[in-house]
């Protein structure tokens, strides 16, 4: 018996020999002896199975999750690209008047006609009586004893303005005015764009430049108009101009004929709305094509403002205290018809920049003396902004988006008194 059983075990033996003998390659091509055994394949079938079923589960759940995020991204990016259009409605301001202005400038018909221009409202501001014309053009020499109870009255109307007394806050002796790093930390904003020097900018010399007017009692002298008339503020009142960078316009407008005297015209024609929507694409296009005829109409007109309100990011408000008011601050934006990357503009001339950097810095010196918390700075950007239009053409803005009505109107007493300054004289 053990016999039969050894010779059955040499049997086996040889037989497996042959079969491993026989079947090498194949086993070599597998890689691997158990995938020969058929119980072997079958389980690693099954967990092939098993596998692909959960992996397609994954991949579905991936495909879901991925579907929701593009999804939120195409939300994101949408809401971004609102974002700045509404950025570029509401002008932060710089980048779009540029655009404004370049296309201002360009050789573009604009579709204002000679007629149409005569239907622009104007608004002439006139004083109450000859006699107070008289008053007011002769209170600074007329003796006090000769002083009437009506003359009297007259002079409490012009405000503390007539009282306020220097109170600079910063040297401003001739030689440190002289250097040229001093004046632009305390007095110039230099947009990165363009470009100025030293010699540009020689305080003397443009401290220096004779810029009084002589009052006139029959025409106008001073335009004030707004480029952008619908400029509003945090507090305003929907449909309601008074409460609009226009009603601002207003305000200043009496202020300068009621308490000072001068002959002013106020502009109130919106050149920013095309079709009752707002477009300012050629709100400088308009408002040229409508001041050109008039300044040659009206010669006397020799101080041209266009009044505007800034834009600002919503957490900084730009408000001091004068006179016991909360009052926006200003700040004066000069075009020098210069960028880096193109030199002087060609297609942009402004005869009269040297004359437009005299009319602000003579304004700021004003401010920086008697009002020091009121001025920002004076801009100085690389195109044009219609100041080529007179020597004395000015640029203002007053407050911005955040401030409230009554701010921006509080700082025009401030701003006619450094106006009335300048114009007498007084640098």
């Amino acid at each position: 018996m053990a016999r039969f059983r050894k010779t059955l075990y040499l049997i086996v033996e040889g037989c497996v020999l042959v079969t491993l003998s026989v079947t090498a390659g194949v086993l070599v091509l597998h890689e691997n002896v158990f995938r020969q055994l058929p119980l072997y394949c079958f389980l690693e079938e099954k967990a092939q199975e098993r596998s692909v079923g959960q992996d397609r589960e994954t991949y579905e759940k991936l495909m879901e999750s991925n579907a929701r995020y593009l999804g939120r991204m195409v939300v994101d990016e949408n809401k971004e690209v609102g974002s700045k259009e509404t950025d570029r409605e509401t002008e932060d301001k710089q980048s779009e008047r540029e655009e404004d202005v370049e296309k201002d400038e360009r050789p573009e018909k604009p579709t204002i006609t000679p007629t149409e221009k005569t239907e622009i409202t104007v608004t002439p501001i006139t004083q109450n009586t000859e006699e107070q014309k008289v008053k007011n053009a002769d209170k600074q020499t007329e003796p006090e004893e000769n002083l009437t109870e009506e003359s009297t009255g007259e002079e409490e109307v012009t405000t503390a303005a007539a009282q306020v007394q220097p109170m600079p806050e910063i040297d401003l002796a001739p030689e440190r005015l002289a250097d040229y790093d001093y004046l632009m930390n305390h007095f110039f904003i230099l947009d990165p764009n363009t470009e100025t020097s030293a010699q540009q900018l020689n305080a003397a010399a443009l401290l220096g430049e004779d810029l009084t007017l002589r009052k006139e009692k029959a025409e106008p002298q001073i335009l004030i108009y707004h480029s952008h008339s619908q400029e509003t503020f945090a507090d305003s009142r929907e449909g309601k101009t008074e409460d609009t960078i226009v009603g601002v316009g207003d305000y200043l407008a009496q202020l300068l004929t009621e308490n000072y005297g001068y002959q002013v015209m106020h502009v109130t024609e919106a050149f920013d709305l095309a079709g009752g929507e707002l477009d300012r694409s050629k709100a400088y296009d308009y408002a040229r094509a409508w001041l050109e005829p008039v300044l040659e109409e009206k010669p006397s007109i020799q101080i041209l403002i266009d009044l505007h309100r800034d834009g600002v990011p919503e957490d900084r408000h730009l408000v001091t205290e004068i006179n016991g008011k909360p009052t926006a601050q200003i700040m004066f934006y000069n075009g020098l018809s210069h960028t880096i990357n193109s030199g002087d503009l060609s297609y942009l001339p402004n005869p009269y920049i040297q004359d437009n950097l005299a009319f602000s810095f003579q304004l700021e010196y004003q401010a920086a003396l008697y009002y020091p918390e009121l001025y920002r700075g004076i801009y100085l950007a690389g195109l044009r902004y219609n100041l080529h239009l007179r020597p004395r053409a000015l640029l203002l803005e007053a407050g911005a988006q955040t401030n409230t009505v009554q701010e921006v109107k509080n700082a025009m007493d401030p701003f006619a008194d450094i106006l009335n300054r300048v114009l007498q004289g007084e640098n």
